[in-house]
């Protein structure tokens, strides 16, 4: 049976999922088997796995980290937020339904067989099961009955390593007043503080560690630089999103809808020296980039809404009447159409009228769409008919379905069955294939022509290869936390466990 490790956290983005993932490494490097585990995500970024089920993206980093494929073990309950109160609940990998938030807080603890089993399975299979945590274990609030942090703790009966942002300032009292906000029997269950996202000289840090600690009773197990990885982490999305002053040849603006998902499609574009991908979320900072993206959404209809009332659809118009390229995925393939229907209340139900870029018209099902494929440009035209012919894998989640004269490519399904996707008109292309972009050949076709367009020249020997940037990212993360952390000490505390 596998030994485990905690992740926590003082806050949401403090780091936990990166820490999480780096350990995984170390741990597989070490020659031992390794898993993460997190009872309950929240979050819009998702995954299909190779069976078909739905598990959260952290996850999934954390599992390539450990060289495993993921696994909907090792996310069994994951939150969809549909609004500002209510989400979309899916247990093992299935979508069991809606439920406002306070139905769910009063009704979790009947998940906890359901977290057991997955979290029992994988610590059979495994010898360190590396388990992260949620927002902060001190929301006093929502302490009682708690699933994901200091109530994980104890029914894996895990040491806990608190982790804290310095980067955004305050961390001193975030793991003091996180520490204090404990009862006495959780305290007992936390072994140590990691200081994160540090830049400047240790040395003037130094002290305070020292006051810290007399303090409270935790020692601090090390401070881990500020770090610019490009890796799929649910902890950087802020920085993504407001990383977009760099100069560059090619300009590539994705939509900031409000209820965004799977923004890690993007992230490919941003491995192209002389790209760069900005997120706009009003008109005025539309400007005129080379390509402009409508990401997938959690609400296609309500983020549609918006983007009419803020005004951005009247400039995605105007671009793309002066033959720009538009690429829609998923929600945003689904807003490109002439007309949207939800008959089944899915959305809200009714009908709106799309942004009619393409002939096309969705309707909303009961049933969510869900598989991974692979498949194969067919019918491209524009500015990128240079991917007909050219490959890629991804997968589709998404409760619509888009009837259209035409497609886009051709997809095979892990079934092995074939079905056409996605619809090209002019220079307007959408898909509902995740990761699409991902595929090396895809993506340099894509830049290419690009820069053809602009009159500019482009380095076809630069690599795109998306896999093993990941993995370059995975061996750097690991390489700086065995310098910043004390690896001897977390050994010591896995092996000892927690005794009360």
């Amino acid at each position: 049976m596998a030994k485990a490790i905690m992740i926590q956290g003082t806050t949401s983005n403090a780091g936990k999922s990166l820490i999480t993932a780096g350990l995984c490494r170390i741990f597989s490097q070490d020659g031992y088997r390794v898993a993460p585990f997190k009872s309950q995500n929240m979050a819009l970024n998702s995954y299909i796995t190779e069976d078909g089920l739905e598990m959260g993206r952290a996850q999934v980093v954390q599992a390539e980290a450990a060289y495993k494929k993921p696994d909907v073990r090792m996310n069994p309950i994951l939150l969809k937020p549909t609004s500002d109160k209510g989400s979309q609940v899916i247990v093992n990998g299935e979508v069991v339904g809606n439920m406002k938030a306070m139905d769910y807080y009063k009704n979790k603890t009947r998940y906890i067989p359901e977290i057991m089993k997955s979290y029992s399975s994988l610590a059979a299979e495994n010898d360190i099961i590396v388990i992260e945590g949620a927002g902060s274990p001190a929301e006093i609030n929502l302490k009682e009955n708690d699933i994901v942090n200091m109530g994980m703790a104890k029914m894996a009966n895990s040491p806990v390593l608190i982790v804290g942002d310095i980067d955004r300032g305050g961390v001193f009292a975030s793991l003091y007043g996180t520490y204090m906000l404990l009862n006495e029997t959780e305290k007992k269950y936390i072994k140590g503080n990691i200081i994160n996202k540090f830049r400047g000289d240790i040395k003037i840090l130094e002290p305070g560690l020292k006051m810290l600690e007399d303090l409270i009773p935790v020692p601090t197990v090390g401070v881990v630089p500020y770090m610019t990885l490009r890796i799929d982490d649910e902890d950087s999305l802020s920085e993504v999103f407001e990383n977009s002053s760099v100069l560059a040849d090619i300009d590539i603006a994705v939509i900031k809808l409000p209820r965004i998902s799977n923004f890690t499609d993007f992230n490919a574009f941003e491995l192209i020296l002389g790209a760069k991908v900005r997120y706009i979320s009003s008109a005025k900072e539309f400007k005129c980039p080379d390509l402009l993206i409508l990401p997938g959404t959690k609400n296609t209809i309500d983020d549609l809404k918006w983007m009419r009332e803020c005004g951005i659809e009247a400039e995605i118009l105007k671009y793309a009447s002066r033959g720009n390229p538009v690429f829609g995925i998923c929600g945003g393939y689904q807003m490109l159409c002439k007309s949207l229907k939800d008959p089944y209340n899915v959305e809200g139900g009714g009908e709106i009228k799309g942004l009619g870029l393409i002939d096309a018209h969705t309707v909303f099902e009961k049933e969510k769409t869900r598989t991974r494929v692979s498949g194969i440009f067919k019918c491209a035209g524009g500015i990128f008919s240079e991917l007909n012919g050219k490959s890629f894998e991804g997968y589709e989640i998404h409760m619509g379905i888009t009837k259209a004269e035409g497609f886009l490519s051709m997809l095979k399904s892990m079934d092995g069955g074939e079905k056409t996707d996605g619809l090209c008109q002019g220079n307007v292309y959408g898909s509902y294939v995740h990761g699409i972009f991902d595929s090396e050949e895809v993506l340099k076709t894509i830049i290419k022509a690009l820069y053809n367009k602009k009159g500019l020249e482009y380095n076809e020997t630069l690599s795109c290869d998306v896999k093993a940037h990941k993995e370059r990212g995975y061996d750097k993360l690991a390489d700086e936390l065995r310098k910043s952390l004390d690896m001897k000490y977390i050994y010591k505390i896995i092996d000892e466990g927690v005794t009360l």
